[in-house]
């Protein structure tokens, strides 16, 4: 199975081989911002089932553990379509809204709860943690 993800204008474009290693709910601040929504939700593939096209710019910050989040977003219409995470070498996450596909796995886990907005329901989800993965 083949699946594309692109930016709202188009020009950036991944495209991901197979099915997703994880599907993660995020309600991290910094994903809420980086969003502009309550929470982020990103698909993991292993980096050799991803194909890149189109220039991106990258934006890097620290997490709370200490390692790196890089997002790479379209220098033209400002949509993060994919970032990589120091705490998941050899992994790719893709904004699971970027593939456009109502049919797209759900998420298995929901991390950072503890900033999730109270109105926000994941009981989709098996998996619940207030912080980040352990």
């Amino acid at each position: 199975m083949q699946r594309i993800a692109q930016c709202s204008c188009g020009a950036v474009k991944v495209t991901a081989e197979g099915e997703p290693a994880a599907v993660v709910a995020c309600h991290c601040i910094e994903c809420q911002r980086r969003t502009g929504s309550v929470f982020g939700v990103g698909a993991y593939f292993p980096e050799e089932r991803a194909t890149f096209s189109g220039e991106t710019t990258a934006f890097a910050r620290p997490t709370a553990s200490g390692e790196s989040f890089i997002q790479h977003f379209c220098p033209t219409c400002g949509t993060t379509v994919f970032w990589r995470a120091g705490k998941l070498p050899g992994h790719v996450g893709i904004a699971v809204g970027a593939f456009a596909d109502p049919s797209f796995p759900s998420p298995v886990r929901s991390v950072w709860e503890q900033s999730r907005h109270t109105w926000t329901d994941v009981s989709v989800v098996g998996q619940h943690f207030p912080k980040g993965r352990l």
